[in-house]
């Protein structure tokens, strides 16, 4: 039988990784690659270091209007989709690329699964919040990454199909993080000591396009007492120049290109603080058991914050700061997320569903 996983962003392919060497035991695996991340460090990269096959398809889509980039993408799904004939649908996380698989999946009334489904923020003005929920109700399969995200979809009424199998990520971290350990030269690369740096990254588009929230975000990062490695986005840098903001920016950052998943890995492991509006690096900074402070009002991963290892800064700078100074965690983290099996179950389950 032939399953097709559908990536096309850089936590895509980092939860594809693990997975489809699980899948690629039992299964025919067709990998369908949309490119919505294009840029080498933030695509290919990823490919080469975590061992993930070359996609059997690179669409191509490349960026775009979410109206533009989604519809390209369905068109082109479905040629794939109806020429492969797969018995299964996998599609993984919160973008576009998730929307459009599953879109077009369901359409063509293929078996549809979603690996990190009942995430919620509760904020529909979030594009991703708005992908997350569609993709579930549509989804025959539901792998929840925490018992929260069983309880989200318990609330809107989800109870089929909906199985806890604890996170991918979990999986990808424990299997690469000693591999980061000993191929990464990035702490001598940015000249930087253990816990003497912080690590920031900003991508959202309600804080990179929206002028005053991107520059009280750069101004959040004044007055720190250690060096802010801040590897920047494409999109994030285009904005910063833009608004003219790379003119005065505080002397503790050091902005740097996209960094592959070992680099930034290890770089996140020895971080004093974690800054960042990604849903994914919340998630990897709890793991890491790294401080974090989120740019976001909310968070589809509000585990962390309450158990007080992540804390919501929102872009109100003298607060950015605050946190950067004084925020510390007062217990120890727990294993919300899984054991590092969560792989094994999930094709357990698409076994059974479709037939043993």
């Amino acid at each position: 039988m032939k399953i097709a996983s559908i990536v096309g962003a850089r936590p895509q392919f980092i939860k594809c990784a693990p997975l489809s060497r699980e899948i690629r035991k039992e299964f025919d695996e067709v990998l369908i690659h949309t490119g919505q991340h294009y840029d080498p460090n933030m695509s290919g990269i990823f490919f080469s270091e975590l061992d993930i096959p070359l996609p059997d398809y690179n669409l191509g889509i490349g960026s775009g209007s979410h109206g533009r980039q989604t519809g390209r993408m369905l068109m082109a799904l479905e040629k794939v989709l109806l020429a492969e004939k797969p018995s299964l649908v996998l599609v993984y996380g919160d973008t576009n690329t998730t929307l459009a698989g599953a879109i077009t999946a369901s359409k063509l009334q293929v078996p549809l699964a979603h690996v990190e489904a009942g995430l919620r923020s509760r904020d529909r003005r979030m594009p991703e919040e708005i992908n997350r929920v569609i993709a579930d109700r549509i989804s025959d399969l539901l792998f929840c990454p925490t018992a929260a995200a069983v309880l989200n979809l318990e609330k809107e009424g989800c109870r089929r199909g909906v199985h806890l199998t604890g996170d991918v990520m979990v999986d990808a971290l424990r299997y690469n993080l000693g591999i980061a350990e000993e191929a990464s030269g990035v702490l001598d690369l940015f000249g930087v000591k253990d816990r003497k740096y912080l690590v920031a990254t900003v991508h959202r588009q309600s804080n990179t396009d929206d002028a005053a929230n991107l520059r009280n975000i750069i101004d959040g990062f004044r007055e720190t007492d250690f060096p802010v490695i801040f590897p920047v986005h494409p999109r994030t840098r285009k904005f910063l120049a833009k608004y003219n903001l790379l003119k005065d920016l505080p002397g503790s950052l050091v902005l740097a290109e996209p960094l592959g998943y070992l680099d930034m890995l290890r770089l996140m492991a020895h971080a004093r603080k974690i800054v960042t509006d990604s849903g994914g690096i919340q998630k990897e900074a709890y793991l890491l058991r790294v401080p974090c402070i989120t740019l976001r009002e909310n968070s589809e991963w509000m585990e962390t914050v309450e158990d007080g290892w992540n804390v919501l800064a929102g872009t109100d700078p003298a607060r950015i700061r605050d946190l950067i100074a004084n925020f510390s965690p007062a217990k120890p983290t727990r294993d919300l997320f899984g054991d590092g099996n969560s792989s094994g179950r999930i094709v357990s389950i698409i076994r059974e569903f479709l037939g043993g």
